[in-house]
């Protein structure tokens, strides 16, 4: 089956932004893209659901009947939807071969020990669904050594928990140059390196961190994250497309989409393999990016995107008369041929 999923948990408003955004950018990409929401506290979606966990059950409902607070109301709703798969399998066949979003809840229990999510999509798996974890996180826990660390424990958990391809994305990072500087580059963050570096700015942060126990357990937690070697995040910026074109494509590999979709259809498995690694090396260096010469890429970015806008008019206005285009000049090289007497 021919159907690529992923998940999310985040904040709220970031998590719908989020959505809204990534399903307004498939469309525009041109690929069939279907959202459910499997949060039974969202009842204001800004997204065009496909399937509403809430025609199922709802947080109110639950609360209001079992006598259950918000986290619990929300744990209690994903085990009655793991009771009654055969409602959310039914919605499924209806969208076909459709890239599928599940927009799932934010609370942490659901990827760190409680095992409805988790079963339900094994049950997926077994129709077919190849399924990629996309866990969304803040990038302002960069700007202090306990939430970074927080951050890094819970995506290790996380991905131990959820037994899938696994995505840790670092977002709004086109507001980390608006916080204090970092102590270290953004690579540092991003590849999850040596935590012991972190130790000092995390004595710093709080006088608390400095007495005995506190220092050993944040040594340990380091020592434990590192011997896993599993946590890493990718930065996303959602108003930037280049930062979008990356996260899709890393996702797609992750989820081996790339390899089975009716994009590229007559293309060998090695040409899609070369033609999405090979944009994965033009990614430009993050720090630079999003810290260093923000404002000047941003620009550039900017100019980019009017001139294939005014490209796109002209070649419209073409199409339209019935004729061809002519491609843009080539910009001057700077190279001067002389022929010789």
């Amino acid at each position: 089956m021919e159907v690529s999923s992923f998940l999310a948990a985040t904040e709220q408003p970031a998590r719908w932004l989020i959505f809204a955004k990534v399903h307004q950018f498939m469309g525009a990409i041109g690929r069939q893209c279907s959202v459910i929401n499997l949060d039974p506290a969202n009842d204001q979606t800004n997204y065009p659901c496909a399937l509403d966990i809430r025609d199922l059950v709802t947080l109110e409902e639950i609360m209001s009947d079992d006598r259950l607070g918000p986290n619990g109301g929300i744990l209690y709703a994903l085990e009655e939807l793991e009771h009654n798969m055969e409602w959310l399998e039914k919605g499924l066949k209806e969208l076909g071969d459709d890239y599928v979003l599940f927009d799932c809840p934010g609370q942490v229990e659901l990827y760190t020990h409680h095992n409805s999510l988790r079963n339900i999509f094994y049950r997926l798996q077994k129709l077919g669904y190849r399924l990629v974890v996309v866990h969304l996180s803040d990038c302002f826990c960069l700007t202090q050594p306990s939430l970074y660390i927080s951050n890094v424990l819970l995506a290790l958990r996380a991905m131990l928990q959820m037994d899938l391809p696994h995505v840790n994305i670092l977002t709004k990072i086109d507001k980390i140059a608006d916080y204090d500087p970092l102590p270290f580059n953004l690579d540092y963050y991003t590849e999850v390196q040596d935590l012991s570096y972190l130790m000092p700015s995390l004595d710093a942060e709080s006088p608390a961190m400095r007495r005995g126990k506190f220092t050993g357990l944040n040594k340990a937690i380091a020592e434990l994250v590192e011997r896993f070697g599993l946590v890493n995040f990718e930065v996303l910026a959602v108003e930037n497309k280049k930062s979008m074109m990356h996260i899709l494509r890393v996702i797609d590999r992750a989820g081996g989409y790339v390899f089975g979709t009716a994009e590229g259809a007559n293309d060998t498995i090695w040409q899609v393999a070369m033609r999405n690694e090979s944009s994965l090396l033009e990614v430009q260096d993050i720090q630079e990016r999003w810290i260093d010469n923000k404002e000047a890429c941003d620009e550039a970015e900017r100019k980019e995107e009017e001139e294939q806008e005014k490209l796109r008019q002209l070649q419209a206005a073409a199409e339209a008369d019935g004729g061809d285009v002519m491609p843009p000049p080539l910009p001057d090289s700077g190279i001067r041929v002389t022929r010789k007497k």
